[in-house]
């Protein structure tokens, strides 16, 4: 009964998922904003290192997606579907080592954009709630496959851990890397990565741009050309360059 109820609210939680990343993005703004703090010690050089710790977080979960995304099997590990699906079951690669990897990038993906708002408060927050969520909605998505593969899911779910990836066990990807289906999968994402580090950034700047120096401009200039790049791959998207992978 417990288990069912778990997977009543992940299902719940599943269908909106894809907002999670956008408020989470949204409230790191607006804390850098009014604490104008790059993080939560005294000294500059350890706010310093807080940021490229924050950062490193955030890429690595941004990593860890990459190449799940890249070498999943096409019908699997989509993006913006209603409903759990799979055509097959993802064992090799890294679902050898965990069995949502996707869900282990968002959550370290989302801490980190958390801890650049500054606050180390709100990166515990959010890493607690990810995990939270993510437990939920991989209970709701295991259903489905339990019922669909049966022995063979069982199989797997007796040795790979739900969560924390094991360090042992490695199976090479039964695909070869997709680096089209990858970019389709998760350009998004690492635009939002990138906008997560300019809006913290500006707005301990107060939105003005009256006070930027000429090297911080440069910075302006950079995020620019990155919007008018993922508006490329949208307008790829519009005449159905990534169709088939979709």
């Amino acid at each position: 009964m417990y288990q069912q109820e778990l997977a009543r609210s992940g299902k719940r939680l599943f269908f909106i998922r894809g907002t999670y990343i956008y408020i989470t993005i949204a409230i790191s703004v607006l804390i850098a904003w009014c604490s104008k703090d790059w993080g939560p010690f005294q000294t500059a050089t350890g706010d310093c290192a807080w940021f490229w710790l924050s950062l490193g977080v955030a890429s690595a979960g941004a990593i860890v997606r990459i190449f799940t995304s890249g070498w999943a099997a096409l019908g699997t590990s989509g993006r913006a579907k209603v409903a759990a699906e799979a055509s097959e079951l993802n064992t090799t690669g890294p679902y050898s080592l965990v069995r949502n990897p996707l869900y282990v990038g968002r959550i370290l993906n989302f801490t980190g954009l958390a801890m650049l708002s500054g606050s180390w408060v709100f990166g515990a927050i959010v890493f607690l709630l990810a995990i939270l969520i993510y437990e939920r909605i991989s209970i709701y998505e295991e259903e489905f496959l339990r019922e669909k593969f049966g022995a063979a899911h069982a199989e797997w779910a007796q040795h790979v851990p739900a969560l924390l990836p094991r360090l042992h066990g490695w199976v090479k990807p039964k695909y070869p890397f997709w680096w089209k289906r990858m970019i389709w999968r998760e350009q998004n994402k690492l635009f939002l990565l990138a906008t997560t580090v300019f809006l913290t950034w500006f707005a301990r700047l107060d939105f003005n741009f009256d006070v930027l120096t000429p090297q911080q401009w440069t910075w302006v200039y950079a995020y620019a050309a990155l919007v008018v790049v993922r508006f490329f791959i949208g307008g790829l998207k519009m005449v159905g360059f990534f169709k088939e992978l979709s």
